[in-house]
């Protein structure tokens, strides 16, 4: 009896990690290199439809992408909103795609990102 009671609590304590884990990570970037933009220009306004006919508006950015050394990268990506100018976004590359991306302060760059986006700034 002891030993279904134990493998019951496992069972349910993997349960809720998994719940967890599925909602706080975000599968779009795990597994991808990361870059660093600026966002300098106003996006591209794009217009599409749904299968079923409804129109919905995206922004396409292409930017300089520098990785946390310094490489440099073009990244091309969308939004479904204009992005802030100035803002600093982590971008999550995986391949040649753009997975993800998230806004970050500009004291959490990393050096060689910081260095060459100010450089790129001039």
């Amino acid at each position: 009896m002891k030993k279904g009671l134990i493998a019951i609590a496992v069972i349910l304590i993997f349960l809720v990690g998994f719940v967890v884990f599925i909602q706080n990570v975000n599968l779009n970037r795990l597994g991808a290199q990361q870059y660093y933009v600026q966002i300098n220009q106003d996006g591209k306004r794009m217009e599409d439809k749904t299968d079923s006919g409804e129109k919905y508006v995206y922004y396409e950015y292409t930017l300089d992408g520098f990785n946390p050394s310094g490489k440099e990268k073009d990244l091309t990506f969308t939004a479904h909103k204009e992005l802030r100018r100035d803002a600093y976004l982590r971008i999550y590359v995986k391949g040649d795609e753009v997975s993800s991306y998230q806004e970050v302060k500009a004291d959490e760059l990393p050096e060689g990102a910081k260095q060459k986006l100010n450089d790129a700034g001039n």
